[in-house]
Parts: structure tokens; sequence; C-alpha cells
């Protein structure tokens, strides 16, 4: 009896354990985490199968998948004129093709990196299906790398396109015969390309998704002609136990698809049409003009009324302008006009016509004061304080000019003045200066005061050279400064400190690889906004006058010596100017004069940009913590081949980085 008492007590335990494990179907707790992407197990129709004529491919995985942003990611090539519908269920991806297909042309579906494991996000990368609705197919691919020229950004999600078609304007008037798209460290490999073909090689922010570049798109160009390639080559993979006890080294045969090393660097021309966006007359003594883009030139402007008539616009105002001239402001200086209500002006100026070409154009512009809800409580309120002050003398107002820079100034900075209206006059000898020392002022030489640029009439500075550690004060004597309509500045003092030499830093660099090209060197604050520069000399730079701090450092190589960085021009075949950057972050403290060595192609391209400023980063994983920065670092695990466990077809990325050639843009 108590035999099968307690055989029928072992039989309930375990049921329970069978049924507490029915129940439980998920990764038991304390297993290894699932850090590998899904595999491809096979699609319909098959990679590289011939005759195709259904429309609609299906792909299969050996576990349950997601898509992330499959609209955006996944590409069809030939681009398709109507977006496929594209699903997934479990462990399928279904993409069905809307556009009749092209006899004989070999099609290709890049997933990029779209595909994921539904339950630990590991993202499969570039993944392509092919096939062909005719009796072969074109199984050349190329591949590279695509960054923004200006901070070397990778480029993430951009269209990457082919010609055969050589001619020039092809990218501005027909649609890309070859496309794919870049991924998270803007890699791309463009495949379908027809072997011993020619091609010329795009890419572009595709933004109207017409499949051809705008003037007002991004784009970068290669300067040569690509002639796609191969080779047999031996691969080597690591294969690891599922929990990584040890690890084997095998070999296979593969395809290296060549060039497998592109460099594109994309920029912006900065193109918009050009038209007179707004004009306005918000207060009496002021006219404002917009265009739609910068200016060469100001437009020509004359009165169609008044008493003035035939009047050109510089005889009775004072123009206000921004540096490209697409910003103006002018201040009226006749005071009879600014007592009208309405000013009818003929302007003359450049305006975009439809073959997009600039021409002369006339317009009549009609200024009224409209709208203005203020003026009559002004005229009220003006005229109750002249009732109460008819007994008393009135009060003249005085301009208003005032000192811009602080309490303390940077010993290699001017002091900045600001005047609310544009300046007439301003007089020297109202200006004095003098020095504290111990507790006694001794007047010493004043500045000169001057206006940096001739479009900002109320921006004025003074350079001096200051001791440093010391305290200043200046005086500017009343009337000493007038403005356009003839109020003149209170008397103005201002009391300052200039910093001490050892507040500072310095940092130098010897570089080499410019071969007597002209360069200047750009050192970067938080945000990487430059915060100083100096032009390279002999291959030396010296960089002074540096706060204490956390540094990078950019070079670009100044083409035109126009001392600013300038971009490309594709229709008249202008790569934007090359840009390099320091690969480590300077940290500077005070009284430090750091030299460094620089050698502009000891890294490629890729590596350069310190990690910790890189803005388009690949996503992490989920739980994946975001790895060290600096010198240990270790290179990043999605620079690794994830479809070469994947398939036997080699994804056709290089993997001996990214160069450009000394004075040419070309890659190695």
């Amino acid at each position: 009896m108590h035999t099968v008492k307690q055989l029928r007590m072992l039989l309930a335990v375990v049921a329970a354990a069978l049924t507490v494990a029915c129940a439980n179907m998920g990764r038991p707790e304390g297993g290894p985490r699932d850090e590998m992407p899904p595999v491809y197990t096979g699609s319909n129709p098959r990679m590289g199968q011939l005759n195709v004529t259904n429309n609609k491919v299906t792909v299969t995985f050996d576990e349950n998948i997601a898509l992330d942003d499959p609209t955006n990611k996944i590409v069809v090539s030939p681009a398709q004129k109507t977006q496929p519908s594209i699903s997934s269920n479990g462990r399928h991806v279904t993409v069905e093709l809307r556009d009749t297909f092209q006899p004989n042309t070999t099609y290709i579906i890049d997933f990029s990196d779209a595909v994921k494991d539904l339950n630990e996000g590991n993202v499969l990368d570039g993944l392509a299906i092919d096939f062909s609705t005719g009796e072969t197919i074109d199984s050349m691919r190329i591949s590279g790398m695509v960054f923004e020229a200006r901070n070397l950004e990778p480029a993430q999600g951009m269209i990457v396109g082919a010609y055969s078609n050589l001619s020039d304007t092809a990218i501005t008037t027909i649609p890309v015969e070859r496309i794919t798209k870049t991924n998270q460290l803007g890699q791309f490999v463009l495949r379908g390309l027809k072997p011993d073909t020619p091609y010329r090689i795009f890419a572009i922010n595709d933004v109207n998704r017409d499949y051809h570049w705008d003037r007002s798109e991004d784009i970068a160009f290669y300067d040569a002609i690509i002639t796609p390639t191969c080779e047999p080559t031996v691969v080597t993979d690591t294969l690891r136990t599922w929990d990584d006890s040890a690890d084997s080294i095998v070999s296979r045969p593969a395809t290296r698809f060549m060039p497998d090393d592109i460099l594109l660097t994309w920029f912006n021309e900065g193109y918009a049409s050009q038209y007179l966006k707004d004009y306005k007359r918000e207060v009496n003594n002021r006219i404002f003009m917009q265009f739609g883009t910068k200016a060469d030139s100001l437009p020509v402007m004359r009165l169609l009324n008044t008493h003035r008539k035939g009047d050109e616009i510089s005889t009775w105002s004072v123009l206000d302008a921004s540096a490209t001239l697409d910003s103006l402001t002018y201040w009226i200086t006749d005071t009879s006009l600014v007592a009208l209500d309405s000013l009818l002006i003929e302007a003359r100026y450049y305006r975009t016509d439809t073959l997009d070409n600039l021409s002369l154009t006339t317009d009549t512009l009609k200024f009224f004061m409209r709208g203005n809800k203020n003026k009559k409580k002004e005229e009220k309120k003006k005229k109750k304080d002249d009732e109460e002050t008819d007994t008393l003398a009135p009060k003249i107002p005085a301009m208003d000019f005032k000192v811009a820079s602080g309490t303390t100034v940077d010993l290699n900075k001017p002091l900045v003045f600001k005047a609310g209206v544009p300046v007439k006059r301003f007089d020297q000898r109202g200006i004095h200066l003098e020095m504290q020392i111990d507790t006694i002022w001794y007047p010493v030489k004043a500045p000169v005061v001057e206006r940096p640029d001739p479009m900002h009439p109320m921006d004025y500075i003074a350079p001096y050279v200051w001791d440093e550690g010391t305290k200043y004060k200046l005086t500017i004597d009343s009337a000493s400064v007038e403005d356009i309509y003839g109020l003149v500045n209170e008397p103005v003092t201002h009391e300052f400190t200039t910093k001490k030499r050892g507040d500072y830093s310095s940092l130098s660099f010897n570089i080499s690889g410019l071969d007597g090209r002209p360069a200047i060197v750009e050192i970067l604050g938080s945000g990487e906004k430059p915060v100083a520069e100096a032009p390279v000399k002999d291959s030396y730079v010296k960089v002074e006058y540096l706060n204490p701090g956390t540094y990078y450092a950019r070079l670009f190589i100044d083409a035109d010596t126009n001392g600013i960085w300038t971009t490309g021009n594709l229709l008249d075949s202008i790569q934007p100017e090359e840009v390099y950057y320091y690969p480590k972050k300077l940290v500077l403290k005070k009284n430090w004069d750091i030299d460094q060595s620089w050698n502009l192609y000891e890294l490629p391209v890729d590596q350069q940009k310190p990690r910790e400023i890189v803005k388009n980063k690949p996503k992490r994983k989920k739980g994946e913590r975001e790895r060290p920065t600096g010198d240990e670092e270790e290179e990043d695990e999605f620079f690794d081949d994830p479809f070469m466990n994947n398939s036997n077809r080699n994804n056709g990325l290089g993997t001996g980085g990214f160069r450009r050639n000394p004075g040419n843009l070309r890659a190695y």
C-alpha cells in the first residue's frame, strides 16, 4: 500500500512539473543572451533565379522577425515609380512590386539594416535578394561609404546610385539606374551592375523621391568613371560554440567585388530660387526687404512719389544688410519721408526665371504704414506728457549707445560697442582710457574705434594690445557719438579687467601630408562649434588664447584661399574642400602649451573623427551600453560582416578603410 501511494505522489509531482514546463515556453532563466541576427533560410523566387514573372517576393528566416522603417530602408532596384507593398508575418517578409516588370532586367531587393529579430532586436545588415526577368543576371557590385563633406558624419539612409549613361546631365534629368541606401555607418553595397560596363556614381538625398538630383538636394559624386570587376579570394570565419567555450577558424572561397572602397562626401550647393520673399514697413523710419537666397548685388531702388520722386534710395537712407545680402533694412534718414504714411518705390533686382537663370526684373513696391494700433496711444501719451511739462524745459532724448563687452575681457579680443540706430559720426577725441596701478588711475593711449563691417552701421569695435591682469576704465564723452537723426550719446563709463596670460592654453600642430596646399585648422568646442581658427604656415599652426576645457581639431584644405570652407558644385565638377579630423580629444588646462604631430593620412577617413563628437552613431541593441571612448576604444562590432554568417554571398564591403590620396578625393 505504501509503495502504491508513494508512486501516485511521484506521478503527481511529475505531472505538475510538466504542466509548469508547458506553460513557460520562453528562454530558460539564466541562459545565454541571444546576440545573433536572424538567419536567411530561403526566398521565393530564390536568390539568382532567372525568368521570374511573379511580382511577389517572400523571404524566410530562422526566427520571428520585425522590420525597422521598411518604407525608407528597403530599396528596390531598378527604382520603382510606385512604392512596393512590404509586410512581415512571423518568420516571413513579403515584398510585392507594383510596377510592371522590365524585360531582361536584374532586380535587387536590398533590405539594408531593416530586418531584426523580434525579441532581442539583433539587426541583420546587408541582406539582398536578386533575380532576373531574363536569361541572365547582372551580379557585379561596388561598395564604399558616404560622409558629409563638412564634418565627416556618416550619411545614414542616403541613396547611392549608378548611371551607365555617362552624360553630365543624366543625374538631373533621368532616374538612377541602380540604387541602394547607406546603412547606419554610411556604408553601401550597390548590386546588379553589368560587367565590363562603365558607370558614374552619385549619392543623393532624394527629398522628393523622383530618383534624380534637384539642385536644392544634397549630392555627392565620384571623380572617376568606374567599371566594376571581381576576383576570387579566400575569407576566414570564426565559428563559436553556443556557450562561447571554444572558437574555430575556417576558410572558404569567395568573390571580391571591386572597387570596394569608394569614398563619397556629400554637400549642398546652397542653391535656392532668387525672388523677393517679403517687404514691409512696420515702423515709419525703416523699410525691410528679404530675398529667397543670398545675392551678389544690391537692388537698385528709387522713389516714385513724394517731393523726392526719382531719388535713389542711397540718398535718403542708410543700409543695414546681412552678410549674404538676402536681408536688407533701410533706415530712412529724411524725416520728411519718415512722416509720410505711404512710399512707392521702384525696385530692380535679379530673379530666377522659368529657365532657372537669373534675370533682371522691375517691381513697384508699396510701403504703407497700416494697422499701427499703438500710434494713437503714443500720440495721446505724447500730448499728455507735453501738457505736464509745458512749464519745464523739454528733455532732449539721447541716442541708444552702449559698450557690449562685459567686465572681463580676453587679451586677444577688442572692446565691442552697439548702437540702436545707425551712427553718423564718431569723434575719436571723446574716447579716453585709463589703467589702474595700485589704486591710482593713469591715462594711457586710447583705442581707435572702428566699424568692422560697412554693411552694419550700428556695430563698432576697439582693438587694443591689452596688458594682462589689468583693470581699465574707458570713458566716452557726451556728444562724441551722433546717430543719423542728430541724437547724441550721454557720457559712457565702462570698467573692465583683462585676463592673465596664465589663464589660457595654447595648442600647436606639426602637420604632415599637406604637400604645400593651403589649409586652415579649426578648434572645436562643445557641439562641434568652432571657437578658434588659424591658417597653417609651413606645415605648422599655433592657436593661442584658448580657455581651459575639452577641444577637438579639424582641418580643411583652403583650395580657393578665401579663408572659409567652400562647398562643391556638381555641374562644374568641383568637389567640396577636403576635411580632416585630428583623431583624439584635446584636454587643455591653465597655462598649458600643447604641441602635437598630425599626419592627415595616418588613419582612414572613416576612423578620423573622434567618437565623442560623432552624431550619427549606430543604434545600440537592447541592454547594450555605449562603448567607452578614447585610445582604448574597441572597433564597433557593427563593422563586422553580419551577412557573412547567413549566406555564401559576400556583402561586398571592403575592410581596409577609406582614404584620400593627397590632393585627390578618390579612394585608394
